[in-house]
């Protein structure tokens, strides 16, 4: 099969490395495009022809060019042979999987990139310096969001956010979960449930699950040790 499948993305974005562990996992072919978010190549003009909202992840395929991870991932699971389980052809297991994607927008994804950005990333690309109420407000909002999927999800037994087997909503989740370990905050710590669903979703998308976070792990370790000088 020939890669008309193209998949523009940086490991550094949180969405971008759901995709990149899915399409590795589902073992479906694709032509890889780095993007480097560093170096602004998101804002060159030959990038912005590919994606008009000039941000990462997106991808080209045949006749079509697509952004944001949701739609993304939709339409590869309607378009490709991929397992069902990932997102189930019935409406109601369907429908699980989307109230979680509809709901991280502006809970999982929004607060811990929020607190991310804020404590770690501006600070090191802009110089900014971080307002410690600032910065505990960010938190509290974020811990908001990672307790309620250690109650509400996770709570009641379920291996994983819409059931028993693993769904690109667990993807999308951990990934951005991850995300302010870089920060120094670790989102397993007092939550149980979403330690347990956390190693889970690593064990079964392994070898990729790792191989994503290279970058995240190591800047996560890097900041561990700064924290103990």
């Amino acid at each position: 099969m020939s890669k008309n499948l193209k998949y523009y993305y940086d490991l550094m974005s949180q969405p971008s490395r759901a995709l990149w562990i899915f399409l590795e996992k589902t073992k479906l072919p694709y032509e890889k495009c780095l993007i480097n978010l560093g170096k602004g190549e998101h804002l060159t003009e030959e990038f912005k022809a590919i994606n008009r909202f000039q941000k990462v992840p997106c991808i080209t395929d045949s006749q079509i060019k697509l952004a944001e991870s949701v739609a993304i991932f939709r339409y590869l699971c309607r378009e490709y042979k991929v397992p069902d389980h990932w997102y189930p052809a019935d409406s109601r297991r369907q429908a699980l999987v989307d109230e979680y994607l509809e709901w991280q927008h502006h809970n999982t994804r929004a607060t811990c990139a929020i607190y991310f950005q804020y404590v770690w990333l501006r600070p090191r690309m802009f110089g900014t310096k971080v307002d410690p109420k600032q910065a505990e407000k960010y938190r509290a909002q974020m811990e908001g969001s990672l307790d309620f999927i250690e109650r509400e999800y996770l709570g009641s037994g379920a291996r994983f956010i819409a059931g028993d087997e693993i769904t690109v909503a667990d993807l999308l989740a951990a990934c951005e979960i991850e995300q302010p370990r870089m920060a120094g905050y670790d989102p397993c710590e007092g939550r149980p449930n979403l330690t347990q669903w956390m190693a889970r979703v690593r064990e079964s998308t392994n070898p990729y699950y790792d191989q994503a976070h290279k970058l995240v792990n190591k800047f996560a370790q890097d900041t561990a040790s700064k924290a103990k000088l």
